[in-house]
């Protein structure tokens, strides 16, 4: 059901060719939002979920590309400027990697920080001028339940978003005289593609959907009051330590 207060602004989500980006891209075509699917190497994926977010019957404009590259970046940002600027920017994108600590090389860690760390941190940046301009800006990270916890064979991964959650609330308290709004989202057990790349050896069972984690992000764009929620952490009903 479409927001007359948010029915023609824009939404900037990276990650969403598939799992919790794709889902949250539709559900936030359907609140009345524009939506600009940005980054990605596939664009196939992102081509797809824009289909589907036309459908809503709201514009959707599509950028894909390595967001760890600042060229990228930068273009998006040009990009979102010419569609009437952002109005809210949802980092989704990530990678996963499950290994002993031991078998975690260089080129793994950086590769993992470089995307789930300095390409959100960076792109927050870009984006502020934009933000500040907006009567609704808010930030969304998507960050796990490993920002909170270290498990086995997790520790590169689990580095990268223990820093996304410090940056979250850094950035929180920075900007929210400028009326940004920063929030971070933990969840558990979201079965999405990265999860089953990254864990063959599980299965939908028991595990959060990605339609869920995209009503929680509907919800704190739609509320956005005197009320401020930093951070949800979710859970599966039968939580176990987990991955993602």
């Amino acid at each position: 059901m479409k927001n007359e207060k948010l029915i023609g602004k824009l939404a900037v989500i990276t990650g969403a060719g598939s799992g919790i980006g794709k889902e949250t891209a539709i559900l936030l075509a359907k609140k009345g939002l524009n939506l600009f699917l940005f980054g990605g190497r596939d664009a196939s994926k992102l081509e797809k979920t824009a289909e589907l977010v036309k459908k809503e019957g709201v514009k959707c404009f599509v950028l894909s590309g390595d967001i760890t590259d600042t060229n990228i970046i930068k273009r998006g940002v040009l990009e979102a400027e010419k569609l009437g600027g952002a109005d809210i920017l949802i980092n989704n994108a990530g990678m996963a990697f499950n290994a002993p600590y031991e078998q975690t090389d260089y080129k793994i860690f950086d590769n993992i920080m470089a995307l789930n760390v300095k390409a959100p941190y960076f792109i927050i940046q870009k984006f502020l001028p934009q933000l500040k301009k907006s009567s609704w800006a808010t930030i969304i990270n998507i960050c796990s339940v490993v920002s909170h916890a270290g498990y086995t064979g997790q520790s590169a991964y689990t580095a990268s978003k223990h820093a996304m959650l410090g940056l979250t609330k850094s950035l929180a308290s920075e900007v929210y005289q400028d009326g940004i709004r920063v929030h971070a989202i933990s969840p558990g057990g979201v079965y999405t593609d990265m999860v089953k790349i990254s864990r063959p050896d599980l299965t939908d069972e028991g595990m959060i959907k990605p339609e869920e984690i995209a009503d929680i992000i509907a919800f704190l764009i739609e509320n956005r009051g005197n009320a401020v929620i930093d951070e949800i952490i979710v859970h599966r009903v039968n939580k176990q330590p987990f991955l993602v």
